[in-house]
């Protein structure tokens, strides 16, 4: 008598031939007319890839000057008590989230005395109705929350110490998943309604569950406030996203002197007057009005980098302020007791961001909370597990080159070990696509990570590879502002004994200096569409700088329950896809390897906004045949 395993795979055989026939007759051949025209996108699948950089455009100017704050985007747009600056942020789950705003005036001086944040209360009266469509009763829901004020304090002469208006967060609750909701921030005790905003609309993420996604998911990273982050941020509005990552840095305050109480830009000066850099705050205000059209409707989702450290103080004992009192995010609702890590779901995804400005040893708090957030996972209802922290593990640029090696060398095989998908960091003012890798060894089970650094900061974009003639950093370089200093020579590969590549390393599919955005889009629990999008192209359907298709392979990168080692691999890597192993999963058949290849082509190669009603629910079919019938992949 067979095995239930064997006839399984009997079974599978004769189902895959008649599922291949079909899928030959009515799908492949229509598709192939849109292939000549589409010119057919990458998927993982088919890497590794050879190294591609394209090169700077000498054409463009590496940078443009910050706007200032008397730009009407950035200066106040209402008075006081009215709400400003409000924004989004996705909690744990899409039955909540968090709604931030600001109301008074920041203040700048010498000696201040800081609003009273009980002064105004903090309110989210919200319903499924618009009040403009509907009678006075619309928000049939109101939710209450708290406010603070924090300052930003020099104790050194000639120094302008700064503080806040006061910074409401309020979380709605018991709210429907994708569900359209209206809503008005503010105080609703004041007269005449002056202490509430106009309405607003958003729209509430999908339920947990691998049969819904985020329509999009937009990543930038080290924006700041200049000409090129506004075309950052109006590419980014026209392509209408769910849900917005911020992976750190994001108006470089730091780069402006208090001198005068009006800023005075200070990028890479001296601080001759006081041991400390300087911040200068209204910054913030100006980024916040700047970012509401945006912030207001969609959830922004932020992790902390390096220009948020903004020390104050004697000796800069005190740091992150402005970080810690502008953004809700759902620290607590993840397990995690600070803002400077947390975890969330969008659908079918599960969203970690993390800190590399506080502890992440194995021994720490963070460490920790990782692995248990990990361990939590449940990969049937959130299929992909997307990371994200501000400097990249994994860099080929001059700039940052080996920086934060201390933390790779710490966390990687963590991540690696539950099967990470894709990692998001910023840092570097460049953008660059990894192939797969663990340990700087080409891995088809490592995570994808992705350098989305080049929002547009004022700092310029990065152009010098450290595999450039003359252009490596020495190992003395690149000290983080947070952690030790862990760089190191190559053991293997071309790079052996080396600090450097002296060609683009392996694990580096694609590079170029460009200012831009991403964009991912997940169709499913195992294919994800990532497209990189550059500032000075032409922004319409086909205008892409990179574009992959990211594919999961789930039954051939299996969780792992302890380290590297007892995976039976080598320090960089885990057997390939073809290889035999002894999991106990089930074979995988030449017809179902074909089938799988020929679902790949149907689904990505045919543009969906070109699909026939008909033609999309025999897509629907097959992916729903994938679900049911896995021993065909």
């Amino acid at each position: 008598m067979p095995t239930p395993s064997s006839t399984v795979a009997d079974g599978g055989n004769r189902h895959c031939h008649s599922t291949l026939a079909l899928a030959l007759s009515l799908l492949v051949v229509p598709c192939f007319a849109l292939l000549a025209e589409s010119g057919g996108i990458p998927t993982t699948l088919d890497g590794p890839f050879p190294p591609v950089t394209r090169a700077f455009d000498r054409s463009l100017r590496q940078g443009s000057d910050d706007v200032p704050l008397t730009d009407p985007r950035l200066a106040p747009r209402v008075q006081p008590p009215a709400p400003e600056q409000i924004a989004l942020a996705a909690s744990a789950d899409a039955d909540s989230l968090w709604v931030s705003w600001v109301t008074g005036r920041a203040q700048v001086g010498a000696n201040l005395a800081p609003l009273d944040p009980a002064s105004v209360r903090s309110e989210v009266w919200y319903g499924e109705r618009s009040a403009l469509d509907a009678d006075a009763d619309a928000y049939t829901h109101v939710a209450r929350g708290s406010a603070e004020v924090y300052s930003q304090l020099y104790p050194y002469p000639g120094l302008l110490n700064y503080t806040s208006g006061a910074i409401h967060h309020v979380r709605l609750r018991g709210l429907r998943p994708a569900t359209r909701y209206y809503y008005r921030c503010g105080d609703s005790s004041i007269p005449g309604g002056g202490g509430l905003s106009e309405e607003l609309s958003f729209t509430t993420l999908p339920a947990t569950g691998a049969g819904s996604y985020p329509r999009r998911v937009a990543v930038v990273g080290d924006l700041g406030l200049t000409g090129n982050s506004t075309a950052t941020v109006d590419h980014l509005a026209h392509n209408d996203p769910s849900l917005v990552l911020m992976v750190g840095d994001m108006t470089y305050a730091n780069q402006y002197l208090t001198t005068g109480g009006k800023g005075v830009p200070c990028f890479s000066c001296a601080f001759p007057d006081a041991p400390i850099r300087e911040s200068y705050q209204p910054r913030w205000d100006g980024w916040g009005r700047f970012m509401e059209p945006i912030t207001s409707k969609i959830p922004l989702m932020v992790i902390e980098g390096n220009h948020e450290i903004e020390p104050q103080g004697h000796g800069g004992a005190v740091t992150f302020a402005s970080y810690l009192a502008r953004f809700a995010v759902p620290s607590k609702e993840s397990g995690s007791n600070t803002k400077f890590y947390y975890s969330f779901n969008a659908g079918g995804i599960h969203f970690i961001m993390l800190g590399a400005y506080v502890d992440y040893n194995r021994t720490g708090a963070q460490y920790s909370w990782l692995e248990n957030d990990l361990h939590r996972v449940d990969r049937q209802a959130t299929p992909w597990v997307v990371a994200a922290w501000h400097p990249p593990w994994y860099n080929s640029y001059s700039s940052h080159y080996q920086e934060f090696e201390c933390m790779r060398q710490e966390m990687e095989e963590l991540m690696y070990k539950h099967r990470v998908d894709i990692v998001f960091s910023g840092h570097v003012h460049a953008y660059e696509r990894m192939n797969r890798v663990f340990n700087y060894t080409l891995d088809p089970c490592g995570p994808v990570y992705i350098s989305i650094g080049d929002g547009g900061n004022i700092e310029k974009i990065d152009i010098d590879h450290a595999d450039d003639p003359g252009k490596c950093p020495s190992p003395g370089d690149n000290h983080p502002e947070f952690g030790g200093v862990c760089h190191l020579n190559f053991t293997s590969g071309p790079a052996k004994g080396k600090f450097c590549w002296d060609r683009q390393p392996e694990w580096s599919a694609y590079r170029e200096s460009s200012f831009g955005h991403g964009i991912l889009e997940v169709v499913n629990s195992t294919y994800a569409l990532w497209t990189w999008h550059r500032n000075q192209d032409a922004y319409g359907e086909n205008s892409m700088g990179d574009q992959i298709y990211i594919v999961r392979q789930p039954e051939k990168c299996l969780l792992q329950p302890t380290s590297a080692s007892s995976l039976n691999c080598s320090p960089g890597g885990c057997p390939s896809p073809m290889s035999s192993d002894s999991s106990g999963a089930l074979p995988t058949f030449t017809s179902g390897q074909l089938f799988q290849k020929i679902f790949v082509i149907i689904l990505f190669v045919c543009d969906r906004s070109k699909r026939t009603k008909w033609f999309s629910h025999v897509l629907d079919q097959l992916a729903l045949l994938r679900l049911h019938f896995p021993f065909l992949w």
